[in-house]
């Protein structure tokens, strides 16, 4: 029952909706089948799969909700879950906030988000896909710890207003450590997509292989500022603070790096270099996403950075409403331009610097300039003279997003990553930038 086809949710929250008595109510049902192997010292550890749904009530009495969960979905257990969901409302306080559901909406034609071959991935694709890895890491006398999970959802909300909205998806993720015999070498390497066809964990694990082996006899390098190239997964984790951090409230009460005295924010000024643009499309081939989001708004293209330029905030319903302009949802996922070159060019053209493989450990340290620190890991190189010279100890950073990307030297072909933060996917380029700072050494591999 994992996977509901839209007329089996429509046809289920018509039911549910037949039980309600509030002034108004929403329901949401949701789920999918996913499946995993994990494997440790290069052999498999834990395997497993799983199938769920479930549905949320949620039932409003002016402005007094209350929600109820359930995954049982007999006549009766519905039935007694909106009874439930309706008896907490008229037990909880007002909400000053509350804003009512959604009427009728249109959304632009469903991306492509479900590929058939990803929903139908068996345990011995699965099985191949890892025996590939774990090959590399034998013969090339590594230790292997990596992560395959793939996955097929849907989800579908439907409200007294007469909103209904129903989308499905899939998705395959990989993640791959590998460390030298004395564990003083790592690499690392991760790729997500829709498409189980594009996944090559052969290759992924190659390059992997490649850095743990590149990595031994690490040296220690002054600390300081440095050119660094920052590979997609690297980057991502900074820039996710620059554009998860788009918020009107956050910016018009004062609380961001995009707050401006006297309650005013920075929208349309320029925040960073003119070559940064980043947007939000369902329907972009690489990266599709739903076409509505979690409140049943419709995801459209927009642009959030144009040219370094703040474009748009995100604005909830409310906030919207008490500023008089139209609620923009948090994208459904995010696009960021590059250039044309590859991380090998990236690297020829730079006379001395650092490539960094991974950021990770990120922690706040100012929110007003959106300082961060955090720590490179799993590969970090001194370049010179357009070649690798040899593998550096790790370094603690200390950097903003927002210095650095009004530090940009150059951009390359952006490529699908993942966060090691979040675990959110975009399309991110590698990044040349001047002038990164470190701050102090790190003993970690």
């Amino acid at each position: 029952m994992a996977i509901l086809t839209e007329d089996e949710c429509k046809a289920i929250l018509k039911k549910a909706l037949s039980y309600s008595k509030a002034d108004e109510c929403e329901i949401n049902i949701n789920g999918g089948d996913s499946a995993n192997i994990r494997y440790a010292r290069n052999s498999v550890s834990t395997s497993g799969s799983l199938s769920s749904t479930t549905m949320a009530i949620s039932s409003a009495f002016g402005k007094k909700l209350g929600i109820v969960t359930l995954n049982e979905y007999t006549d009766e257990a519905i039935a007694s879950a909106v009874k439930r969901s309706e008896d907490l409302a008229k037990l909880a306080p007002e909400n000053p906030e509350y804003m009512p559901f959604l009427g009728p909406q249109t959304y632009v034609p469903a991306p492509k988000t479900f590929v058939p071959a990803t929903a139908a991935i068996t345990p011995a694709q699965r099985t191949t896909m890892v025996e590939q890895s774990l090959n590399v890491a034998k013969e090339s006398k590594l230790t292997a710890a990596g992560f395959l999970q793939n996955s097929a959802n849907f989800s579908a909300m439907m409200n007294s207003h007469g909103l209904f909205a129903y989308n499905t998806s899939t998705d395959i993720n990989f993640s791959i450590t590998l460390r030298t015999a004395d564990s003083q070498g790592s690499g690392y390497a991760t790729k997500d997509y829709n498409d189980v066809n594009k996944l090559d964990t052969l290759a992924s694990t190659k390059i992997a292989a490649q850095k743990a082996s590149g990595s031994l006899s690490a040296r220690a390098i002054e600390p300081g500022k440095y050119t660094v190239i920052l590979e997609p997964a690297a980057g991502i984790v900074l820039l996710e603070q620059l554009y998860g951090g788009l918020d009107a409230r956050s910016a018009d009460e004062g609380r961001s790096f995009l707050s401006k005295p006297g309650g005013k924010s920075k929208l349309g000024e320029k925040l960073v270099d003119e070559r940064i643009n980043i947007y939000t499309d369902p329907s972009h081939p690489d990266l599709p996403a739903s076409s509505w989001s979690g409140d049943g708004q419709p995801q459209v293209k927009r642009t959030w950075i144009e040219k370094g330029v703040i474009k748009n905030f995100t604005y909830s319903r409310y906030w919207a409403q008490k500023k008089g302009v139209k609620p923009i949802p948090n994208p459904g996922n995010i696009i960021m331009e590059g250039g044309t070159q590859t991380l090998e060019e990236l690297i020829k053209g730079t006379q001395k610097g650092i490539l960094v493989t991974r950021l990770w450990y990120i922690r706040p340290v100012d929110p007003q300039t959106l300082l961060f620190t955090g720590l490179t890991r799993d590969g970090t190189f001194y370049i010179e003279n357009g070649q690798i010279k040899f593998p550096i100890k790790n370094l603690r950073f200390n950097e903003s997003p927002v210095i650095m990307l009004n530090n940009l030297d150059a951009l390359g072909k952006a490529e699908r990553t993942v966060s090691g933060e979040s675990g959110q996917s975009a399309l991110i380029p590698p990044m040349r930038i001047k002038e990164f700072t470190f701050t102090s050494l790190s003993d970690a591999v």
